[in-house]
């Protein structure tokens, strides 16, 4: 699985790269990303986050994002009912401890979660905590699939929070969440309601979404010119489906504006808590470059709001 160097395109001519930016230790974030396999339990997978987002504040992150749905299984292999269960209010008590937690430590928080509004009305949703514990919000997700092992419309209703950005103690942030990733009309709606960093939680598995997972978020980023944080389960759930079960390939990884991984990605095979430090200036210096958000012509997308 290959990544990009900077200032290469196809066919080997290269653009000029962007001059390194001035760093502001304003501007300067430690953001992190964890992907686990599931444990077998709920109050493990919680406790194993626990303890990573003290791992990441310790070695100076100031905001962390978990995997989708992140305290259970990836239940939409199959259709049963049996997995509604995991499903809790927000505030509820995976909130409400985690909103401690973020504020023990001073880090803004990501949880992806069976969200329940009330009984029978469910959603994927990830719920953002800010540095002082504060609960700012939540997104839903607006997007779902319903294909073979990835039965979402069975578990959850479409998104209808709109496409938030929340102001939080490391910057503007907006949330997206899996196969809304395959849609870039959403990702827009995040740049002009202010993002500065999307954070993106998936489950995603082998397939033909391996070469989308290299080329979307990537895109998005530079398109909308703001860093996006990609977060993805990884190992095999054998511990709950057996030989029905999919492997995740992990490969977490964080983007610039100017469409650059940023470092590193995660490991494909393995659990990982990783983290990346990425400089907010880097927006304003790419989009001074780029002026997509000036060159735009809304007044002429009519097929793009059509029902």
């Amino acid at each position: 699985m290959g990544t990009w160097t900077a200032g290469s395109v196809a066919g080997g001519v290269r653009a000029a790269p962007l001059s390194p930016p001035m760093e502001d230790p304003m501007t300067v974030r430690k953001i992190a990303l964890t992907q686990t396999p599931w444990t077998g339990d709920k109050e493990s997978m919680i406790a194993r986050h626990e303890d990573w987002t003290r791992q990441a504040a310790a070695q100076g992150a100031e905001a962390i994002c978990f995997q989708e749905l992140f305290y259970g299984p990836y239940f939409g292999i199959t259709q049963d009912t049996k997995y509604y269960s995991y499903a809790e209010p927000v505030p509820g008590p995976t909130t409400e401890r985690f909103a401690a937690l973020a504020k023990e430590l001073g880090m803004v928080i990501v949880l992806p979660i069976y969200e329940e509004e009330r009984p029978g009305i469910y959603y994927n949703t990830a719920v953002i905590v800010d540095a002082d514990g504060t609960v700012l919000g939540k997104y839903r997700k607006h997007h779902l699939p319903h294909l073979p092992k990835f039965w979402e419309k069975f578990y959850f209703r479409p998104g209808n929070l709109g496409y938030p950005v929340f102001d939080t103690a490391i910057g503007k942030v907006g949330l997206y969440i899996c196969y809304d990733r395959h849609f870039p009309e959403g990702w827009r709606e995040l740049g002009l309601n202010g993002a500065e960093i999307v954070f993106n939680p998936n489950a995603t598995a082998p397939g033909i979404s391996n070469r989308n997972w290299e080329l979307e978020q990537p895109a998005a980023a530079l398109a909308n010119e703001y860093f996006v944080a990609a977060a993805n389960r990884v190992g095999a759930e054998t511990n709950e489906y057996g030989d029905e079960a999919v492997k995740f390939y992990g490969s977490s990884y964080v983007v610039g504006p100017d469409g650059m991984f940023v470092g590193e990605w995660a490991s494909s095979t393995e659990p990982e808590l990783k983290i990346w430090e990425i400089d907010l200036d880097l927006i304003r210096e790419v989009r001074d470059r780029w002026q997509f958000y000036r060159d735009r012509r809304p007044d002429s997308y009519v097929a793009v709001t059509a029902p």
